[in-house]
């Protein structure tokens, strides 16, 4: 007689236990949804037999209305069920505070945000990390809560416009997600007068008051002053406004001669031929390529990156000021600089015709860029050239130029390296640039798009191939012995409802998405890429594919990039401006001499953190823009622009003006010649009476008629012409 087949542990012994352990599932987790891939991961079923139970076990629960079937395949614990009790549990979150004065709060493992009306909001502002009290659900209605406390301050300074009213004045802040302005005391205004631009610090926010308390701490000048402005922007995002003086004295302590034993030390490329490629106002030259061609008919690359591990060690000055701005910063007039100006301008600056210490990855190619081997390690370079953009794109289009040969080898090689990619499925995502023609105050004349160029793409490929092989080198499993802790940067699978959503997006328009496969996701990217090349809705879609994705962040968790389709990836190539590239650099060393992985939760902490600071860094260039394009149609009041719809709202369309890429919105109370009423299923404003449409995408002729400088806000009407 045949044994009896033990079930696995995974699998049900059981329904009517299991669909217990199921159903509690969903009521500890009444919020959030699940499909039922995620409920068998949840309850470790992995083998087809027990996931084809999970699922039937979904069926009956859904039958009995203990659950209910979302969109697309998710279960939710049915809201009907909670109708009868008050909810005593408690989340924390991020507040996402609107002009309203409502707000959401975002918190980690939930479906959707919560939504918190304008009087529980309590003394909580944007940003903040806060305990949220949830409200019973109800079928058809938003996840609802009070916020109970502030954990967490996002912020300790505000910037605004200084009113004073007799004996006590209040900081109206810049910021249009601070709903409140900040009561200041006439003792605690700190020789700010009427109207300037200051800085203000939260002393108090007594309980029943509307308004914080606070007192100034900085006074930045008079508003509409192109450096008051800029730095305004800095503060806002509480970037520091200088270096401390601890790490401008180290700076200036550092040598700039090479000694000979330290070159001595090094692989010399000082007598191979080596270029940097940058914009024509760059100073900071991070990396340079290196060329030349061997015995046996292959070619040796160099990719020389500035050893700025060399000259900042850890736990200096010059670290820890490093590590606390985390990045440097592009305003649209100004950098600012992760290292003071000795070390980004000129010692680690990769400048011609002088010695420069490195850090290097060297390839060894075929003329289709195959790798035959490759060699990580410390160089000394001199380069021969330095490029920008303009003059290496003149070249690969027929020009004459300095070292032509070469460049336009280094260009092969890089278009193999760039089709080998795509062919594994990396996305080629587009953006576009608007960039500003200053006059000598800061004062926009002119705007402009900034193209991306195949001497662009040059280098882009090479600090890809540099990025994603020294990740390998460190991240690949060998044998049996685990990687070593490293620093990644990591790109993870989109969200599949996003993906979904906008591949429905998509089909409205008249475009598909194959959402089947990783690979046939990526394909039809790029066909979609190609297929809205030149149409009015291109910057439209290319805006809502880059939103639909995951965001890049730094990790010691290597989930692998997904937009470039690389299993390993990491940031090395620009240590002069990002803290992460020298964490790298650092750790790359260590383990090339053999030396035991590092401490896993520490750099998982400096990775959260270099992740944080790159997103306000970005945030702070998006307001810098934001400003200028303000400041840009101020003395356009009435002028009429063509532009594109690029989003709609029950409030009004917003519309992204041709060339300067100004946005500003339309409100539908301006529009008087219907009743207009949202139709956010297809993406339109339309008018009740007459059916006139407004979707996004289309194009429309707008006037200018109003600019809120200091709130970086533009308002629109239509032009009659339209």
């Amino acid at each position: 007689m045949a044994k009896k087949k033990k079930a696995s542990p995974a699998t049900p012994g059981k329904n009517d236990a299991f669909i217990s352990t199921v159903e509690s599932l969903f009521s500890s987790n009444p919020f959030k949804s699940y499909n039922f891939r995620q409920v068998a991961r949840q309850l470790g079923v992995t083998d087809k037999v027990s996931k084809e139970v999970v699922k039937s076990l979904l069926d009956k629960l859904t039958a009995r209305e203990i659950i209910i079937e979302l969109n697309r395949g998710k279960y939710k614990y049915n809201p009907d069920l909670l109708n009868d009790k008050i909810l005593t549990a408690t989340v924390e979150g991020v507040v996402d505070m609107k002009q309203t004065g409502k707000a959401y709060v975002a918190v980690p493992g939930l479906d959707e945000d919560i939504f918190i009306g304008a009087g529980q909001t309590g003394h909580a502002l944007h940003g903040d990390t806060v305990r949220v009290h949830l409200f019973p659900m109800r079928r058809g209605r938003k996840v609802e809560g009070q916020i109970v406390e502030v954990l967490k301050r996002a912020k300790s300074q505000f910037v605004g416009t200084v009113q004073i009213t007799g004996k006590f004045a209040f900081l109206i802040p810049d910021d249009v997600s601070v709903p409140v302005d900040i009561f200041i005391p006439g003792e605690s205004l700190n020789k700010a007068r009427h109207g300037q631009k200051a800085i203000a610090r939260i002393t108090d926010w007594p309980e029943r008051s509307k308004n914080p308390f606070g007192e100034i701490t900085q006074v930045l000048g008079t508003p509409g002053d192109n450096n008051v402005e800029m730095n305004s922007i800095l503060a806002s995002f509480e970037f520091p406004l200088q270096f401390r003086p601890d790490t401008l004295k180290e700076a200036e302590k550092i040598p700039e001669i090479i000694a000979e034993s330290e070159a001595a030390r090094r692989r010399d490329f000082r007598n191979i031929w080596t270029c940097t490629i940058d914009p024509a106002d760059a100073k900071d030259f991070d990396d340079a390529l290196s060329l030349r061609k061997l015995d046996n008919g292959e070619w040796e690359v160099g990719v020389h990156i500035a050893d700025v591990s060399h000259y900042v060690r850890p736990k200096t000055a010059l670290d820890k000021e490093a590590f606390d701005r985390g990045t440097s910063i592009y305003l649209v007039d100004r950098t600012i600089p992760m290292l003071p100006e000795k070390l980004s301008n000129m010692v680690c600056s990769l400048r011609p015709h002088e010695d420069k210490l490195c850090f290097a990855a060297v390839f060894t190619m075929n003329d289709k860029a195959e790798i035959s081997s490759e060699w990580f390690g410390k160089t000394i370079i001199n380069s021969n050239r330095r490029y920008n953009y303009e003059e290496v794109q003149q070249m690969i289009e027929g020009g004459e130029g300095d070292f032509k040969s070469e460049l336009l080898i280094l260009n092969q090689l890089a278009t193999h390296l760039r089709e080998e990619r795509f062919k594994k499925g990396s996305i080629a995502f587009h953006t576009q640039e608007v960039k500003f023609i200053l006059d000598a105050n800061g004062k926009p004349l002119d705007t402009y798009i900034k193209e991306q160029k195949e001497s662009n793409m040059l280098i882009e490929d090479f600090m890809l191939l540099a990025n994603r092989r020294v990740a390998e080198k460190i991240g690949k499993k060998r044998g049996n012995v685990n990687p070593k802790t490293f620093v990644y940067r990591v790109h993870d699978e989109p969200n599949p409802e996003k993906l979904q959503k906008f591949s429905e997006f998509l089909i409205k328009l008249g475009y598909k998405l194959n959402t089947g496969s990783r690979k046939g996701v990526a394909n039809s990217f790029n066909t979609l890429f190609e297929q809205i090349a030149g149409k009015g809705e291109k910057t439209m879609i290319e805006t809502i594919a880059i939103r639909t994705m995951s965001k890049a962040e730094y990790s010691t968790v290597n989930v692998g990039h997904y937009g470039l389709a690389f299993t390993h990836y990491t940031h090395f190539t620009s240590p002069i401006r990002r803290y992460p590239d020298l964490m790298v650099h650092r750790l790359l060393e260590w383990y090339l001499e053999g030396k035991e992985s590092v401490n896993k939760d520490e750099y998982e902490e400096y990775c959260v953190h270099s992740s944080e600071m790159e997103r306000k860094a970005a945030e702070a260039e998006r307001a810098s823009i934001k400003y200028k394009q303000a400041e840009f149609l101020q003395d356009k009041i009435g002028q009429s622009f063509t532009g594109l719809i690029s989003g709609v709202s029950k409030y009004g369309i917003f519309v992204e003006l041709d060339g300067s890429k100004c946005e500003g919105m339309i409100s539908l109370k301006y529009m008087d010649d219907d009743f207009y009423y949202l139709d956010d299923e297809n993406y339109r404003v339309i008018g009740q009476h007459h059916g006139r449409e407004f979707k996004l995408g289309a194009p429309v002729k707008i006037r200018v008629k109003r600019v809120d400088l200091q709130r970086k806000q533009m308002d629109f009407v239509l032009d009659p012409n339209y």
